[in-house]
């Protein structure tokens, strides 16, 4: 290796490093300030009321400062497909604050899209600092992206293959592996030594392993591709009424607040509310009702459709746990795993990143299920079209390709 690849390769290195820096400090804030916000929402029940006056803060609040990063994560990957304009700094403290505002009050929606949005602007402002390529800032985009996605979820195997995997459906290139690697780590381990508090799951410690084990994982994944595939049409269905009859976009998200306030009085708690992460833990431990994933869809679909902030992850995981755990009535396999393979598979088949989740699913849950997760990821992968909950996904091969070569071998 030639001394300038050997300069090259540390620049990047150190690039990668800081991008973990970065992300993992953002996280750790946003994560520590998102537990604060929940547990006030928690101890005043009653701020859910005003949810539809926190939407429209929010409206007026984009409206005025933030039209130029509306488009969230799919401005990230516009900028990786095609990199014009630097992400502008704003990203970050924007998404921040209208993912507490929306969490504060209520609004049902999730953090690690957030993460995501905050590890790729900052990641993307070395472009200013450092003469970088087209190429080069592509990297530091995808970098950025799944060290957030890391530091979140406290995955960094999954984190470092997320940002690789979501920006095209159909092929997953590894040209920036060892860059997502350094800044997935870094972030995941700089996150941890803040403090920065992360939910606990528990390990699937009971699997055995069966061909007809196999055929019901197949099937539960079918189903858990099929939830992804209602809750992504239910909230594009929310987003576009949205824009036909409330023409002021300031305004959207105070009409979707006043549904939601309507929805939560009708439904009497607050369990639907915010992440949710209360009712996934209780995924694990016993049977749930069918309608949890059903009206998780629904207070999900009308937040985000509305222009609330937050992702749409844990809704997602909160959707394909509770999934799965209903599914243990009638499947024979347990609802710990159930439950587990709904958590990676829903999220996996939505933003068409199924080998990024399966693996987190192992490294949350425990490598033993790694069989399943792939399995169950997979198969919910191909029931979801080519739908995603992430704009300028680029497709580069279809899925029905992707079946066909499989069967083909």
């Amino acid at each position: 290796m030639s001394p300038r690849s050997v300069k090259d390769l540390l620049q990047r290195i150190a690039l990668s490093a800081t991008v973990g820096l970065m992300a993992g400090a953002a996280a750790a804030v946003f994560l520590y300030t998102l537990d604060r916000a929940t547990r006030l929402r928690e101890a005043y029940p009653q701020l859910i009321w005003f949810l539809p006056v926190a939407g429209l803060v929010l409206g007026i609040f984009y409206h005025l400062y933030g039209r130029s990063v509306e488009k969230g994560t799919g401005l990230i990957l516009e900028q990786i497909h095609d990199p014009q304009h630097i992400i502008p700094l704003r990203m970050a403290p924007m998404i921040l604050l209208g993912t507490i505002l929306t969490h504060l009050f209520g609004g049902s929606a999730g953090r690690e899209g957030t993460a995501v949005q905050m590890g790729s602007s900052l990641a993307d402002q070395l472009s200013r600092l450092f003469p970088v390529s087209k190429e080069d800032r592509k990297i530091l985009l995808i970098a950025g992206a799944g060290a957030g996605f890391s530091a979140a979820i406290g995955a960094p195997w999954a984190g470092a293959l997320f940002g690789l995997e979501v920006i095209q459906v159909g092929r997953l290139r590894l040209f920036a592996l060892w860059e997502c690697l350094v800044a997935s780590f870094v972030a995941y381990y700089f996150c941890r030594w803040l403090g920065a508090p992360h939910s606990i799951f528990p390990s699937v410690t009971e699997v055995s392993y069966s061909a007809m084990s196999f055929a019901w994982v197949l099937v539960a994944g079918m189903c858990f591709g099929l939830a992804a595939n209602i809750f992504m049409r239910f909230t594009h269905l929310v987003e576009s009424m949205q824009k036909r009859f409330v023409k002021n976009p300031v305004w959207r998200p105070f009409f979707g607040g006043m549904v939601l306030v309507l929805l939560f009085w009708w439904q009497g708690s607050d369990r639907y509310a915010g992440l949710g992460i209360p009712v996934i833990q209780e995924a694990f431990h016993q049977s749930l009702s069918w309608f949890d994933p059903i009206l998780k869809t629904l207070f999900t679909g009308l937040t985000i459709g509305s222009g609330f902030k937050g992702g749409e992850f844990i809704p997602l995981v909160f959707v394909g746990t509770s999934l799965g755990s209903a599914l243990a009535a009638v499947l024979p396999l347990g609802i710990p795993l159930l439950a587990a393979l709904g958590f990676a598979a829903v999220f996996g088949a939505a933003a068409n990143t199924p080998i990024a989740c399966a693996v987190m699913a192992c490294e949350l849950f425990g490598w033993q299920i790694a069989p399943y997760a792939l399995l169950a990821c997979w198969s919910a992968y191909f029931m979801t079209g080519h739908l995603g909950i992430y704009k300028n996904q680029k497709i580069v091969r279809s899925k029905k390709d992707q079946l066909l070569r499989v069967f083909k071998r």
